[in-house]
């Protein structure tokens, strides 16, 4: 006696999108345009600290506020932590299969001048997102929860910081992440314009010298503050 097969399930729009190397690559770029839309707030938020521990504080206090009445406190700054975690884990683990995909199609090293560089941007990514991933968690540990924090004053983030910064290995560590940041940005700003389609032949060297900006530019934003720490200007 035959037994009936069941046709089989077709795959969701989002599976299939998942598990194609054209979608990991668009989910890359979207949530790379997400993280990089959080560290240029991030960024001003934090040369905030120039103006004084009142100012820096009273910033910090404020995030906490934003949408009251109609979210409670510090339920926009959950949101966008949890948006961002998000963001941040799709990115790593498309990041990481794609890398897989691409040892996996070529065992073989390539040859000659233009594959050679973008086999070192290739691997520019992968570490500078190795050391950004390790830099995240530190950052969380010493300035969100305070766990490895020196001060560990809650709601006194000026104090905080400077605590944190006046440690040379701490600033060290930082200023290396904020290189890499700089690497990855100007790297992965134009893979995400290619990926989405923006890209041509007529844009191109715009495209390219956004890059460039803004990767200087956010290098150079987050370094000033363990400068400032550093050097006393901020104390």
């Amino acid at each position: 006696m035959a037994l009936a097969t069941r046709a089989a399930k077709p795959p969701s729009l989002i599976g299939s999108v998942w598990r194609s190397t054209v979608g990991k690559k668009a989910v890359m770029a979207v949530t790379g345009l997400i993280m990089l839309a959080y560290l240029v707030a991030h960024m001003l938020g934090n040369l905030k600290v120039f103006f004084g521990a009142g100012e820096f504080n009273h910033y910090a206090a404020w995030i906490r506020t934003i949408g009251e009445p109609f979210l409670h406190h510090e339920w926009f700054l959950w949101l966008a932590r949890v948006t961002l975690s998000a963001a941040v884990v799709l990115h790593g683990v498309a990041a990481y299969q794609l890398s897989r995909r691409d040892l996996a199609a070529r065992p073989v090293k390539y040859r000659g001048r233009g594959r050679g560089r973008a086999s070192y941007a290739t691997r520019t990514m992968r570490w500078g997102g190795v050391i950004l991933g390790l830099f995240i968690v530190w950052h969380i540990l010493d300035l969100t929860t305070l766990t490895v924090n020196p001060n560990a004053q809650e709601g006194r983030t000026y104090e905080n910081l400077v605590a944190s910064f006046d440690r040379w290995y701490v600033s060290a560590f930082y200023i290396a992440a904020m290189l890499a940041l700089g690497l990855h940005i100007r790297h992965g700003f134009w893979s995400a314009a290619q990926t989405l389609g923006v890209g041509s032949p007529r844009r191109d060297r715009l495209l390219k010298a956004l890059a460039n900006g803004l990767a200087a530019l956010l290098t150079c934003g987050f370094i000033v503050v363990p400068v400032g720490v550093l050097t006393g200007v901020v104390s």
